[in-house]
């Protein structure tokens, strides 16, 4: 089935309107016209092959929701007209421990939602900045959000599991004290579900503009990190801290902000690598560096049912798909709040 989609031909060239070839359901496949599809700073980084191994066409995309329009013969659990969401991940190879253990995001095999190998044409999956998108059923998430915040439950599906995973692994609760740095697309997640979680929540910036926001959002306390009196006020305090922020930067300066035992978790994907940390600022205190990738399936949608119970959704723009282009510029200069989410009936003209 044709479909019409926006997607960039080369990784200098700006997205365009285009028709990509959508598969007929299978047996356990569901069909999904999609509704609005959030936009990921690893669209830019994807789309404009600043990550190896780039395929163009490339049709970005995987914060996606919508309706269910077809389901195959032997789906059960999805109906014709079901509010569902696709995030990361599409397939895997379903029989690992990983998948096993609902964390197909660690499957070795797992196929994202864009940009990985699939036998459809052409040859590599292709994105929600499209009409729509056929799934297996185990990949398909249900919404319990009302329809009128569905826009704004776009980014849940990358930036909300993004974050819930971490804070939950890592226990975040009543009694902890978090770090959340960053308040961007991540970030502002970040805040809002460590807040909802009941933990004591102290956002970082590095600007004086952003702390009324911060605050807004759900942050107990505020730091400018560029401010040291404020940073040493809270050495060796923090049970854990989310760390959101891609760009290269000193991870000393948040390693010792941990008390014993505490961790430091990376979820924002750098172009290039962050400076080294200082290895005695791990071993004194028995401090944990990491890293977490979105998260399960499971988890996804426990993070989605999470949300719909705490009313939580993301901040966003909306714009039409006319202006994926100028967005993109925008969010390289930090020029929204939080998340642009397409309308994707626009594309149709």
């Amino acid at each position: 089935m044709l479909v019409q989609a926006y997607g960039a031909h080369a990784g200098d060239k700006p997205l365009e309107p285009m028709q990509i070839n959508r598969r007929a359901p299978a047996a356990h496949d569901v069909q999904i016209d999609i509704a609005f599809c959030g936009i990921c700073h690893s669209d830019l980084h994807q789309v404009r092959a600043e990550w190896a191994g780039t395929q163009f066409p490339c049709v970005p995309g995987h914060e996606i929701v919508g309706r269910v329009s077809a389901v195959g013969a032997h789906v059960a659990d999805f109906r014709v007209g079901d509010l569902v969401g696709v995030g990361c991940i599409v397939d895997s190879c379903k029989h690992c421990d990983d998948c096993e253990t609902g964390l197909e995001n660690y499957c070795d095999g797992m196929i994202g939602t864009y940009n990985f190998p699939t036998p459809d044409a052409p040859g590599w999956t292709l994105g929600g900045y499209s009409q729509n998108i056929v799934v297996h059923e185990r990949y398909v998430l249900r919404i319990r959000h009302p329809e009128a915040q569905l826009a704004a439950v776009a980014p849940l599906l990358c930036a909300g599991i993004t974050t819930y995973s971490p804070l939950r692994h890592w226990n975040a609760g009543p009694g902890k004290k978090i770090g959340v740095v960053g308040i961007g697309g991540l970030g502002h997640m970040g805040i809002k579900l460590a807040h909802a979680m009941g933990a004591h929540v102290v956002a970082f910036t590095t600007s004086e503009s952003k702390r009324e926001a911060a605050r807004e959002l759900g942050a107990d306390e505020v730091v400018v990190s560029r401010n040291a009196e404020e940073m040493a006020a809270h050495a060796k305090s923090f049970d854990f801290i989310l760390n959101t922020v891609a760009a290269p930067h000193d991870l000393d300066a948040f390693l010792v902000l941990l008390k014993r035992d505490g961790a430091l978790t990376l979820v924002g994907a750098p172009a290039s690598p962050h400076p080294s940390p200082n290895v005695f600022n791990l071993i004194m205190k028995r401090r944990t560096l990491a890293g977490s990738m979105i998260g399960g399936i499971p988890e996804t949608q426990e993070m989605l049912d999470f949300c719909a119970e705490h009313g939580i959704v993301s901040d966003i723009e909306l714009i039409r798909a006319d202006q994926i282009n100028e967005s993109y510029e925008r969010m390289l200069k930090g020029d929204v709040k939080y998340r642009f989410v397409i309308d994707n009936a626009t594309l149709a003209g």
